[in-house]
């Protein structure tokens, strides 16, 4: 599993805008990061995209968590019992 999870991690970076990719077990383990996504992150991460799931109870699909800040943006979704993390540059005006 270790090497199919890098490979995503690394298509991930690869995608334009993307300037950092984290994965995250549900108890907030980090299980890889690439770019500037901080491993010590990823227990905030495993948190928000609980916190959602617990807002949306009875969505179909799981939520999907957009921070936006002037240094960018962070897309957190949790699926499967991973959640992933994507950092991108910032949106525009």
């Amino acid at each position: 599993m270790e090497e199919a999870l890098d490979k995503v991690l690394d298509d991930t970076m690869n995608m334009p805008g993307v300037t950092g990719v984290l994965c995250t077990d549900k108890l907030g383990l980090c299980l890889g990061a690439r770019g500037n996504a901080p491993a010590h992150s990823s227990g905030l991460i495993a948190t928000l995209a609980n916190h959602a799931k617990a807002l949306e109870a009875n969505a179909e699909a799981p939520p999907i968590v957009c921070l936006e800040s002037d240094s960018g943006n962070i897309l957190i979704r949790a699926k499967d019992g991973i959640t992933t993390a994507i950092y991108k540059v910032p949106s525009g005006p």
